[in-house]
């Protein structure tokens, strides 16, 4: 019995057919100048982190995060996407539980997106790597408490993965 013909890919023949990069608008950096971006992000994270000003290291994180399907390709764009994530849970280690509510009201709802979206990628690290389970889960929580579940949606059916 001949079964070759499931070998055949037929959305190449429909011209309806939905690409996938046609469903957001790709990251217009190339992985070395997104690393480079992120380096000096990471450096500009810890000037405000010395200073005492959460708020505004999270916002630096959380704006233009590098994603996109050429950022996860190659090596250097892998090392983008971890020091990125290295950053930002630094940023997260180094707030105290209480003022957490506060930080999360101060940030706009596409950068709770966007946080929420690094929360579920640091949980899904095997291990969570060198991320404390108890640190993203209780800024999850105080997430959803501020931006309520329609962020945990919005995070989950974004195409822009970070």
């Amino acid at each position: 019995m001949d079964v070759s013909f499931r070998k055949i890919d037929i959305d190449q023949y429909d011209e309806d057919a939905l690409l996938v990069t046609e469903l957001y608008e790709a990251d217009p950096r190339d992985p070395a100048q997104a690393l480079n971006d992120v380096k000096q992000k990471a450096a500009a994270v810890r000037s405000s982190l010395a200073k005492g000003d959460i708020v505004a290291a999270l916002m630096l994180v959380l704006e233009d995060a590098p994603y996109g399907p050429h950022l996860d390709d190659a090596k250097v764009a892998s090392l983008c996407a971890n020091l990125h994530l290295q950053t930002l849970v630094s940023i997260l280690n180094s707030t105290k539980s209480s003022e957490i509510p506060g930080v999360v009201k101060a940030l706009s709802t596409d950068a709770q997106d966007t946080l929420m979206k690094y929360l579920y990628k640091g949980m899904a690290l095997p291990g969570w790597g060198d991320v404390s389970g108890s640190v993203l889960l209780g800024w999850h929580e105080k997430l959803t408490e501020v931006a309520g579940t329609g962020c945990i949606v919005r995070a989950m059916t974004d195409r822009r993965l970070v």
